[in-house]
């Protein structure tokens, strides 16, 4: 509506208005819901008024509901009166297209017909009135041809599809500009415009053309992967395309496979190579044909209309390859030859004698040369070329391969002015014999005393079946001793255990084996054996190195305590010679009470008889010949660091003997023992130590022993305080000659 604003729209009517009792009112879209203040009412009259212009595209319905009330009681006097205003429409909208400049890629190549691009409008008027139906068409196109038109798409309203007749041609139009319109029905009329950019791509409208119509190229006699010829070519399409790259073939000559052309890619020309040699005496010049067309497939346009499925006729030229004659190489009958052989086999054994051919050299004129023989086990006759062996061939050797192969490389080589090389491999078979005897793959095992009472038994054998395992075990040697010790189980299989029949001393024990093949060859090894205390693994418990690093103070100090030690015992001697006893000497020795060194017993010595299977006593040693070994009169030192001789610091004995007196009686004391066991039972060499009496807590004291660098450094605080039993000693050794009552 034009206005001018408030505009009446009608007037409502009640038959009780005459009266004046009754006044009208308006509620509903428009006057108490948005829009606000749009429409108003005359509550006297009736009369509605409009305030402003209504727009359709924002609100198309108004739901209005009018009454009539009592000025008295502002009641309602008669039935609400509801209203749909509905909007009439006016053609106040153009068509608008989304969105209004397109970018169209085409290639060169596309046939009359394709989808180009597709173009959209809508219009806001009211639906299915002339005021939103509109048409589109092309009002503009530069350049004119191809002719392009828009067409429908069916099942769609306000959408064309722009399409062509005829073919571009790339080298003439590479951009295309059209005006598109779509016009609406309405009165009056309305449009809009859009632009469409269509950008054309270049296809293979042109084939490559060579250089030049003949091409010459040299190769040498049965040379090969090289190189012999670059090909160029112009093509007028736009270059790095497909439409421009060149792809050659060789479509005559080439029969044999003996050359190949490549494209280059970065110069885009052909290039030609040998790949198989070629024979000079067979052939001398070759002419070959080669062919060049594009990576996409040639389009042309005839008379406007593309043609579809051409196959033109491509570019040639012809390329003439001259064969250079070289010295050609020996030929053996075969590049490898299988020989077939036993090892050991004597010396002089004739293994390979070659066959050769040469095209071009005389074969009385060949030379032989060997180029691998790792093991120099053979020669060749330099005239002949025959093979022989120099010495054995031991299929075990490191030369020889986990197959039992062993290869032999010859040359023959011409007298050519280039002399010519030509090889033959020889791959020698070598069979197996059982040349070797088992052996232990370790020699020296621990026995864990306190665990076990086994260990394992490993063999090899450098021969393969059937001149290997499984192998048959036996204890060496003839003394039945042995067999009282030891005994193998399984006695037959890849591996066994050597296990101990009784309790064995710790210490070096040397087990005589007997290992024998599948074939029966035997041989025979010495198993080392240490049996001892093991703390953890299969690593016995051994005293700490005696290695140390001590400052001069430090051995200043040690040498004292050595003087005072011998001091001590060179007086017990002194009191022993003149059958003197000990003074009572007060010290004060604490907790510890007085203490005597006392040596109760000893293990070793035996038997001055000589017993069968041992040999007489040297020097107060009894050896067994299984080598055990018991020292008379010596300290026996045990694997962990002690001895069977030890101190006692519970049962005193009386100071009223002497040092040499007591050791008498100790000794009287173990001989009655000994004299009471049974005949078979003495000097038994399977005795255990034996601990005959027991001294007491040891010192607190860390042992000399243990003085290394990896544990005290150059710590010497410990020097200070060696304990109560070194203290006991420092003691003894520091009273005065006239408080022993003994004679210088």
């Amino acid at each position: 509506m034009p206005g001018p604003f408030p505009a009446e729209l009608t007037q409502m009517f009640n038959d009780q208005k005459g009266d004046n009792t009754v006044k009208f009112r308006i509620t509903g879209d428009g006057v108490t819901k948005e829009p606000l203040g749009l429409f108003s009412i005359n509550e006297n009259t009736g009369i509605v008024y409009v305030h402003r212009a209504i727009d359709r595209e924002l609100n198309r319905m108004f739901h209005v509901d009018f009454d009539v009330l009592s000025r008295a009681t502002g009641l309602a006097v008669d039935k609400t009166l509801s209203f749909n205003v509905e909007i009439k429409d006016k053609n106040d909208n153009s068509p608008v297209f989304k969105p209004d400049t397109i970018q169209v890629t085409v290639s060169e190549n596309a046939p009359q017909g394709t989808p180009l691009t597709t173009l959209q409008a809508y219009d806001n008027d009211q639906e299915k009135t002339p005021n939103s139906q509109f048409n589109m068409s092309v009002v503009s196109q530069v350049p004119a041809l191809p002719k392009m038109f828009l067409k429908d798409l069916p099942l769609t309203t306000g959408t064309k599809q722009l399409t062509f007749t005829g073919c571009f041609d790339y080298d003439k139009v590479k951009t295309y500009k059209l005006l598109v319109v779509a016009m609406d029905q309405g009165t009056p009329t309305m449009s809009s415009t859009a632009t469409v950019l269509l950008n054309i791509t270049d296809s293979n409208t042109h084939l490559p053309e060579f250089s030049s119509a003949t091409y010459n190229a040299e190769v040498m006699e049965m040379e090969l992967n090289k190189e012999i010829l670059r090909i160029g070519v112009t093509d007028k399409d736009r270059p790095n395309t497909p439409a421009s790259r060149a792809v050659f073939s060789i479509p005559k000559g080439n029969e044999d496979g003996n050359y190949k052309i490549e494209t280059d890619p970065k110069t885009n020309e052909g290039v030609l190579s040998v790949i198989r040699g070629k024979n000079f005496e067979k052939t001398e010049i070759t002419e070959l044909e080669i062919a060049v067309e594009n990576e996409e497939k040639l389009f042309q346009c005839v008379d406007g209309k593309a043609l579809i499925g051409l196959k033109p006729k491509l570019n040639t030229a012809k390329v003439a390859v001259k064969v250079i004659d070289v010295n050609d190489p020996p030929e053996f009958k075969k590049n490898v030859e299988k020989v077939y052989r036993s090892e050991n086999g004597a010396p002089g054994d004739v293994l390979f004698v070659p066959e050769i051919k040469d095209e071009d050299s005389d074969i009385t004129k060949i030379r032989y040369e060997l180029a691998k023989d790792p093991a120099k086990w053979v020669s060749v006759d330099p005239k002949t070329g025959k093979i022989t062996t120099v010495q054995k061939m031991d299929r075990e050797s490191e030369h020889v391969s986990n197959n039992g192969t062993y290869t032999v490389v010859v040359h023959a080589i011409d007298d050519g002015q280039h002399p010519a090389t030509g090889t033959c491999t020889v791959v020698v078979y070598l069979a197996d014999v059982n040349d070797n005897v088992p052996y232990l793959t370790s020699k020296s095992m621990v026995m864990c005393g306190n665990k076990v009472n086994r260990v394992s038994v490993i063999p090899a054998d450098h021969d393969g079946p059937p001149f290997s395992s499984p192998f048959t075990f036996s204890l060496g040697g003839e003394e039945e001793e042995l067999k009282k010790l030891w005994k193998l189980e399984p006695t037959t299989g890849v591996n066994t255990s050597l296990i101990s029949l009784t309790t064995l001393p710790y210490g070096n024990y040397s087990v005589p084996l007997k290992m024998q093949d599948q074939q029966a060859l035997q041989s025979e090894e010495v198993l080392q054996v240490v049996v001892c205390e093991c703390t953890g693994g299969n690593v016995c418990r051994g005293r700490l190195p005696f290695s140390s690093r001590l400052g001069p103070a430090a051995i200043g100090l040690l040498f004292a305590g050595l003087l005072l030690l011998a001091l001590l015992l060179l007086c017990c001697f002194i009191c022993d010679c003149q059958n003197q006893n000990f003074q009572h000497i007060p010290l004060n020795l604490q907790d510890e009470g007085n203490q005597t060194l006392i040596k109760y017993n000893e293990e070793g010595g035996g038997s001055i008889y000589k017993p069968d299977g041992y040999r007489k006593p040297e020097n107060g040693m009894l050896r067994s010949p299984l080598g055990y070994q018991y020292n008379s009169g010596t300290f026996q030192e045990m694997s962990n660091g002690g001895g069977v001789m030890s101190m006692n610091g519970g049962g005193q004995l009386s100071r009223s003997f002497g040092l040499a007196q007591t050791e008498r009686n100790l000794a009287e004391r173990i001989e009655r023992k000994i004299s009471g066991f049974p005949e078979e039972l003495n000097d038994h060499p399977a005795y255990s130590p034996y601990q005959y009496e027991y001294e007491g807590k040891g010192s607190d004291c860390q042992s000399l022993d243990q003085l290394t660098v990896s544990n005290l450094g150059d710590n010497l605080d410990f020097l200070q305080n060696l304990g109560p039993k070194f203290s006991t000693l420092g003691g003894i050794c520091q009273q005065s000659l006239e408080h022993r009552n003994v004679r210088p």
